[in-house]
C-alpha cells in the first residue's frame, strides 16, 4: 500500500544533505519568542532555521572581528620592530625590513589571541 502524499504548509523545507544532530536551546519569555517567530516568519523560515542562521552568524562576525585584531596587532608589531632601532640611530636593511614584516605576519595571530585572552580575564582585587 503506498502512503499518502502530505503537503506540508508554511515556509518550505530544504533538502537535508548535511545530517544535523546536535541541538541548542534556551529559555525565553513569551514576548521574546514571538519577536524571533515574526522575525522568522518575515524571512519565510521556521523558527528554528531562523534561530541557526543567525547564530551562525554571530559566529562568523566575531571570526571577522578577530581578524581584524590580528591585523591592528600586526600593525603594531610591525611599528614597533621597524621604529625601535631607527629611534635609536640606526638603520634598517631591506632584507631586515623583509625578515621583520616575516616574523609579523607569523606572530601576529598568537600575540592577538594572547592580549585578548588577557582582557577576558577576571581582574583581581
Amino acid at each position: 500500500m503506498a502512503l499518502p502524499h502530505i503537503a506540508v504548509s508554511g515556509p518550505a523545507r530544504r533538502s537535508r544533505s548535511i545530517v544535523r544532530t546536535m541541538t541548542v536551546g534556551g529559555k525565553f519569555t513569551v514576548s521574546e519568542y514571538e519577536v524571533f517567530s515574526k522575525m522568522a516568519a518575515e524571512k519565510g523560515q521556521l523558527l528554528g532555521e531562523w534561530a541557526r542562521e543567525v547564530l551562525l552568524r554571530e559566529i562568523k562576525e566575531n571570526n571577522r572581528e578577530f581578524d581584524l585584531v590580528c591585523e591592528v596587532v600586526g600593525l603594531q608589531l610591525l611599528l614597533m620592530n621597524v621604529l625601535a632601532p631607527i629611534a635609536r640611530g640606526e638603520r634598517i636593511t631591506p632584507e631586515q625590513f623583509q625578515g621583520i614584516v616575516k616574523s609579523v605576519q607569523t606572530a601576529k595571530v598568537k600575540a592577538a589571541a594572547e592580549m585578548l585572552s588577557r582582557r577576558h580575564q577576571p581582574k583581581e582585587a
